[in-house]
């Protein structure tokens, strides 16, 4: 008898948590490495909402909370729907989760059963297809190409369709590439969607207010309201409010799919950390310039690192509409040896090589399901980033 769940076996650990992880490993050892591999802001969470977190401690609420969510956030968050994309919830339509994964995750389980199909556009966030395993179903990965920005197109998600599909991961801007749909492309999306009413839409939107050049931010539901009772709109502060340690996410649906998300949540964690919910709270309701600021910053850096690895032989980088990654492809480099005599001969090998070799750590592209790339998270210092571009330029140079 084995004691571990068959279950386990359909999933791998993290790629980009691994990567993380071995560049800490490294950098304990005295190695001089520069971590372009973790997706979160290197922004301190704004003032306001520290302090509405340390007012929550000293107010005594430290209880438990309802399982997906205290009231008080939970208003807050049907006004941040109607306020900024157009969709009326009530409190009993929203879930509050820890971290905006826990909800993607209680829906799919709460839905999923053997044979049901999700369909998943790649490259994509490392997490969708496994949590799609861990709850039962199957993953359909539906490849894009750097020729449409890698968008989704219409055709592609029509032919992906069976009559087994039961939920669509749809995420805008993209983790890893920082692609943005806009409303023309969303729309022709959702047109396909509304031709096969068995489909429900499950949206990633955690990068919505991190777009730039007048990019505007647009979501299934906003730009369909036939999709409305079919789909999941999830979304959460770990991103744009650089709360990622707080871990709250939430989403918005059915009253019967938030029913059943909360039955899961009330059987496995119960309810967000509290003290979290109360700066949650203040973080959708307090000000908000911050956020141009920050995007001002993240922007400049996105602009750098595009000028700068574009000039290096044998990598492509387009430039993304928001989100704070890169996603190059390096095809002109496959078969080409380093220095060290590492053949180049996948994403995998490159990432690699660079961080054993040139001290920069990035996550390989097969992690995200489209080879070969490599992702950037460019939030991190300007100097750091100049640094770790000209140590890739470098290590390229060496490529024979």
């Amino acid at each position: 008898m084995n004691f571990l769940s068959a279950t386990l076996s359909r999933v791998k650990p993290s790629p980009t948590i691994a990567m993380t992880t071995r560049a800490a490993e490294l950098k304990a050892a005295g190695r001089d490495v520069i971590g372009l591999s973790a997706g979160e802001p290197d922004f301190d969470t704004p003032d306001n909402i520290r302090r509405a977190g340390i007012a929550a401690i000293e107010a005594g609420h430290t209880r438990y909370t309802a399982p997906d969510g205290m009231p008080d956030l939970k208003q807050a968050i049907c006004a941040k729907f109607a306020r900024e994309n157009g969709l009326a919830y009530a409190p009993d339509q929203i879930s509050v989760g820890t971290g905006g994964k826990q909800n993607l995750y209680n829906a799919l389980m709460a839905t999923l059963n053997p044979g049901d199909e999700v369909i998943i556009p790649a490259p994509y966030w490392v997490s969708y297809p496994d949590m799609v395993l861990l709850a039962g179903g199957t993953p359909v990965t539906v490849e894009t190409t750097l020729e449409t920005g890698f968008r989704l197109t219409a055709q592609a998600l029509d032919a992906a369709i069976t009559p087994r599909t039961k939920w669509f991961i749809f995420n805008s801007p993209s983790n890893p590439t920082g692609a943005g749909y806009d409303r023309a492309q969303l729309k022709a999306l959702t047109d396909v969607l509304m031709r096969h009413p068995q489909v429900r839409v499950m949206t990633d939107d955690m990068y919505e207010h991190l777009v730039y050049d007048g990019f505007e931010f647009c979501t299934p539901a906003q730009v369909e309201p036939g999709l409305y009772d079919r789909t999941l709109t999830c979304n959460g502060v770990s991103k744009a409010y650089a709360m990622t340690g707080w871990r709250i996410g939430y989403a918005g649906g059915p009253r019967d799919l938030i029913a059943a998300m909360r039955k899961i949540q009330s059987q496995s964690t119960s309810n967000p950390c509290t003290i979290s919910q109360w700066a949650a709270l203040e973080a959708l309701t307090g000000p908000q310039d911050f956020i141009a600021a920050n995007n001002a910053v993240f922007a400049r850096r996105r602009d750098m690192v595009v000028k700068l690895l574009s000039a290096i032989d044998g990598i492509t980088c387009p430039v993304p509409q928001g989100a704070f990654y890169v996603y190059p492809s390096i095809a002109g480099l496959i078969g080409r040896r380093s220095a060290a005599g590492t053949r180049i001969d996948t994403d995998e090998a490159f990432a690699t090589a660079l961080l054993e070799e040139a001290g920069v750590a990035v996550v390989f592209g097969a992690a995200f399901g489209l080879s070969p790339c490599f992702r950037i998270s460019y939030a991190t210092s300007d100097d750091a980033l100049r640094e770790a571009c000209t140590r890739i330029a470098d290590f390229c140079a060496t490529l024979t």
